[in-house]
């Protein structure tokens, strides 16, 4: 349960459905670095959706970690999570629980309904700020010392950008806007794609380029295309860090990823992440939303790396996998529609006390729905044939989702809907969680 305290606190998450134990056992030395350099409280919060033999080896490894005054360890099953969120639902009163309770806790997977739960139960353990980490990822190593983003983000999150620019390589940002709070730090990755899509490349450039120019608006011309292409999915490349440099801006979302990010809980207690299902990029929602609000950030270089899991080389790996990319696609009919709005909207997309308003962005999504398909059945047939040259897996990937078109079609525009549903919930679903134990043990 959230208790105002001079203390600040923070919440360092990891999310994960896989076998993890060297990513719990590494951001438990970001925790611990985190409160000899700072003076905060860490929650480390692993929010554990793996098989039962998994969830035990994490279990064990969280046990491990050094005792460290300032950290306290939150390990919990879909079990515990499932019974914090019905309690906080019921407080909140909210009409069709069990439908909000899905929206949280779907039976598939869902990057943005993973980092909801942690942004509800960092707002149940009244922390200011979240940052999020991923399984698949590792920190780099410099002078033999890990690189941690947290030193970045605790540096700057939450103060005033005037107040954060000392402490800052480099200022870019609109002294008229100088008075908002900094409210996101974020770099991004080196090494592999962010994007399980290399092999593609590798296989045959055109049919690359040609599928991953579909995640573009549809009026981008083939120049502008091409440019989307060459830079799409490869973080910060392969450079490793060698020093730190950090901007205060207005943060490009093409330039973070959500496995480096941290936010202010003026911006995830405000509006939630999109809970569409077996969709990969469903948690970028917020970094286009504090962009296009005009709230300041600081970029930095302490990116992390990204590495693929073997489940991913697996036969059902590569399909589940190929199928949340293609929702991803199907999912920009909508989000770009609702990214140009909220450019568009910029600063008044903030109340009078300068966060984010939820109500223009629910507007923009409840508009989006109404779009016409044919672009997105476009999508669908260039990558059936894309995917037919390449053969292979590829080919009988395509065969099946032509058979599924009609409900790939209907779930894109559902998720976009269930979207404008739990920004509805929002507000009053925080409100309870902050009066919600965890009912975790802490360490």
């Amino acid at each position: 349960m959230r208790q105002e305290t001079d203390v600040h606190r923070i919440c360092l998450a990891l999310p994960t459905d896989r076998e993890c134990s060297a990513a719990i056992t590494a951001i438990g030395a970001e925790a611990a670095d985190a409160v000899r350099h700072f003076d905060v409280e860490v929650h480390l919060l692993i929010l554990d959706s793996a098989d039962e033999p998994t969830r035990a080896a994490h279990a064990r490894t969280a046990a491990a970690l050094p005792e460290v005054r300032g950290v306290v360890v939150h390990h919990l099953d879909e079990s515990a999570q499932r019974d914090f969120l019905r309690r906080a639902i019921d407080r909140a009163a909210l009409p069709e629980p069990e439908r909000i309770l899905d929206l949280m806790l779907p039976d598939a997977l869902s990057y943005g309904a993973c980092t909801n739960r942690a942004f509800l139960i960092a707002a149940a353990l009244g922390c200011r700020s979240l940052h999020r980490r991923d399984s698949d990822c590792n920190y780099q190593v410099f002078k033999g010392e890990p690189v941690h983003p947290v030193h970045h983000e605790l540096a700057s999150l939450g103060k005033r950008a005037r107040d954060a620019a000392p402490g800052v390589s480099r200022v870019t940002l609109d002294p008229a806007i100088a008075d908002r709070t900094v409210s996101m730090v974020g770099a991004s990755f080196i090494g592999e794609l962010s994007v399980d899509i290399s092999r593609i490349a590798e296989l045959d450039k055109e049919v690359y380029e040609e599928v991953v120019g579909l995640w573009g608006p549809g009026h981008l011309s083939a120049e502008q295309r091409r440019e989307l292409v060459e830079e799409s999915f490869k973080g910060a490349g392969t450079h490793p860090f060698t020093g730190d440099h950090s901007t205060l801006t207005l943060v490009d979302p093409m330039r973070v990823d959500m496995s480096n990010i941290a936010f202010d809980r003026d911006v995830y207690e405000r509006l939630p992440l999109p809970p569409a299902t077996a969709t990969i990029g469903s948690d970028y929602f917020l970094i286009h939303a504090v962009y296009d609000a005009g709230l300041p950030g600081v970029l930095h270089n302490r990116h992390i790396v990204n590495c693929y899991t073997g489940q991913r080389r697996t036969h059902a790996g590569f399909m589940a996998y190929q199928r949340r990319f293609v929702k991803f696609l199907l999912s920009m009919l909508y989000l770009h529609y609702v990214y140009e709005r909220m450019a568009d909207a910029g600063s008044s997309l903030l109340d009078d006390g300068g966060r984010l308003d939820p109500a223009p962005f629910a507007a923009f999504l409840a508009e989006s729905v109404r779009l016409d398909r044919t672009e997105n059945e476009r999508r669908l047939d260039t990558v059936a044939s894309a995917y037919a040259r390449l053969g292979g897996e590829y080919a009988e990937f395509a065969r099946g989702m032509t058979a599924d078109r009609e409900r790939l079609l209907d779930e894109a525009a559902w998720d976009t809907e269930e979207f404008v549903r739990l920004i509805g919930a929002w507000e009053p679903l925080v409100g309870a969680a902050r009066f919600t134990d965890v009912r975790s043990t802490p360490r």
